[in-house]
């Protein structure tokens, strides 16, 4: 797992990506705080979550509407499958993707529309896995919970061996930080790194390691479990973790390890719902197309189980979010589906479609008269004649060609051809 530290995520792909969520997260936390005094980050992933997969509906209505169609094309589909069956050649491999393309023509769908969506979510998804883990390096406020006491432990003497003791026993493995710098900001970026990062058992610790920074230490405990606690979890925190920490407590706390086992749980139910619900292009596809789309359809949500154990409470909570949204969404989509008129979608895609190719073909023509043209002055050029000279040439050829028999031009072209004819014999 790659290290983290308080400034934001670096990563020329993921950097942007991350601080555009980060700042979008920021902007929904200052206004649930100011609007309705909430300063939960988990509300915050809650709200964010929605106005995502909100963003998304469109891209999800047109993945939606690609798979119903391609049932409705699926007999069509079969039947060039069945007439290109057992030819490996590539002529009839190219002649096969050529038929199904103009299938998808005919009827102005894109196999690009079933997976755009999913290449979307994908960057947000490991942007968003940057923010949860850095929340107080993308929130301002969070940063400002721990901004106090980081600067308070900075006064103390012998502070940055005391900090690295801390950050050793608690075992801290997804932040990188170095207690013997001399910049002050990044000491104190690390410290709350740390700060944010640490359980009950490492804030026992700062208790017993800073002595008379107790009211400071108790204060800023409160204002994070206010902050970054959803059901006694530390959103920061993996399950598994906080199941750990639970079982081998020296007094179990079984109410932990329940609630922990429970977020994984719900990401896959969810997921498994999610899924359950939303149309297949069945039929569509190759007998192995349809085989890998049930297989992805049974993995996916045992996916989001066994991540959810490992990766951050705040982002397995995003995922159970986000299922539960598509399920909703997908509730009204269904019914909206089922009374369209799937006819005249596929009519009016049609119609697309043809004044698409007339459009290809016209842009085909105009691509061709400019490489002839092209091709035209290329040869003249290549023979040292302007283009200029050569239409005038040209314009004196068709004059020629057009002479009266006793006009000066035809006795003319007579003296050439005679002159051409002697140049041969004498060749000959």
């Amino acid at each position: 797992m790659a290290s983290m530290y308080l400034t934001a995520y670096q990563g020329q792909i993921l950097g942007p990506i991350a601080r555009v969520l980060g700042w979008i997260m920021n902007g929904v936390y200052i206004g649930l705080s100011n609007v309705f005094g909430i300063k939960d980050i988990w509300v915050t992933i809650v709200v964010f979550t929605i106005i995502i997969y909100m963003a998304l509906l469109p891209l999800t209505v047109r993945q939606q509407k690609f798979s119903i169609l391609q049932q409705k094309i699926a007999p069509e589909t079969k039947a060039i499958q069945k007439k290109y069956k057992g030819k490996r050649d590539q002529a009839s491999m190219m002649a096969q993707q050529e038929e199904q393309q103009a299938l998808y023509d005919k009827y102005g769908i894109s196999p690009m529309g079933s997976c755009l969506q999913m290449i979307i979510q994908l960057p947000i998804l490991f942007g968003l896995y940057r923010v949860i883990y850095n929340i107080p390096a993308y929130i301002d406020n969070v940063k400002g919970v721990f901004s106090g006491l980081a600067s308070q432990i900075m006064s103390v003497d012998g502070y940055a061996d005391v900090m690295q003791t801390i950050y050793k026993n608690a075992k801290i493995n997804t932040v990188q930080v170095n207690f013997q710098t001399t910049d002050p900001t990044a000491m104190s970026n690390y410290i709350i790194d740390v700060l944010y990062k640490l359980g009950d058992s490492g804030w026992s610790a700062l208790h017993t390691s800073f002595p008379t920074l107790t009211s400071a230490i108790d204060s800023t405990h409160s204002a994070m479990m206010g902050v970054n606690y959803f059901f006694n979890l530390n959103i920061s925190e993996t399950p598994w973790n906080l199941i750990k920490q639970g079982f081998f407590a020296d007094q179990k706390d079984w109410g932990l390890v329940i609630v922990a086992l429970l977020i994984p749980i719900a990401s896959y139910f969810f997921q498994f719902l999610s899924m359950k619900l939303m149309p297949t292009a069945a039929g569509a596809g190759s007998d192995q197309m349809e085989q890998q789309m049930k297989m992805m359809n049974t993995m996916m949500p045992l996916v989001s189980l066994v991540f959810g154990f490992t990766l951050p409470v705040g982002f397995v909570l995003y995922w159970i979010i986000g299922s539960v949204v598509r399920v909703i969404q997908q509730y009204f989509l269904n019914k909206h589906f089922e009374k369209m008129d799937l006819q005249q979608i596929i009519e009016k895609n049609k119609e697309k479609a043809e004044a698409k190719a007339a459009k290809r073909g016209a842009r085909r023509d105009q691509i061709r008269n400019a490489a002839t043209t092209n091709a035209r002055r290329s040869l003249s050029s290549k023979a040292g004649i302007s283009s200029e000279k050569q239409n005038a040439l040209n314009q004196a050829a068709e004059n020629r060609a057009r002479a009266g028999k006793n006009s000066l031009a035809a006795k003319a072209n007579r003296v050439q051809k005679f002159n051409n004819n002697q140049k041969d014999k004498e060749s000959e």
